[in-house]
């Protein structure tokens, strides 16, 4: 008589020999734990103050959202350089137009950096020491704006007709 107690494999009647559980076995699927499902209307969890978040992953598409919050700041001062600078690029006739042209990339760069350094700071200090979350990144942009917008008011400087006008402004009502 046989046990109903005994396992399969005492049981078993076919020659091939059974891999131990959870190891690897030719023609068997290894199925494994799912892991959550990040998507759009997932609230995210916050972690205590002072926790350091290194292992924590968020998606990239609310990130991409997060940096476009206050983006307009950016493009009106990016707007802005780029018509002084137009005026300047323009009254600078025997100018080569290459260098009038680099110098441009080089504001916008230096714009592109600053930002990045806001964020990065922002993020060490707001999110990791304070442990605050930032919802958006208006002040960035917003800083990123003042530095473009202070660097078409430096292209107007350098163009003669504008500070003329500007002096003799000056000279009627003050």
């Amino acid at each position: 008589m046989s046990d109903p107690w005994a396992t399969p494999e005492v049981r078993r009647t076919d020659p091939r020999p059974v891999a131990p559980r959870g190891a690897f076995a030719r023609g068997v699927a290894q199925v494994g734990v799912s892991r959550p499902r990040f998507d759009d209307t997932t609230p995210a969890l916050e972690p205590p103050v002072g926790y350091w978040r290194d292992d924590a992953r968020v998606p990239v598409r609310p990130q991409l959202r997060q940096l476009r919050v206050g983006g307009e700041w950016t493009t009106i001062g990016a707007m802005f350089a780029f018509v002084c600078w137009g005026i300047w690029a323009i009254s600078a006739r025997g100018s080569d137009m290459g260098a009038l042209t680099i110098s441009l990339f080089l504001v916008l760069l230096i714009a592109a950096g600053l930002f990045t350094l806001l964020r990065l700071l922002g993020r060490v200090v707001l999110e990791r020491s304070l442990g605050l979350t930032r919802r958006g990144a208006r002040g960035s942009h917003l800083a990123t704006a003042l530095f473009l917008v202070a660097a078409g008011i430096a292209y107007l400087g350098q163009t003669p007709w504008v500070v003329d006008a500007w002096t003799w402004l000056k000279a009627q009502f003050w």
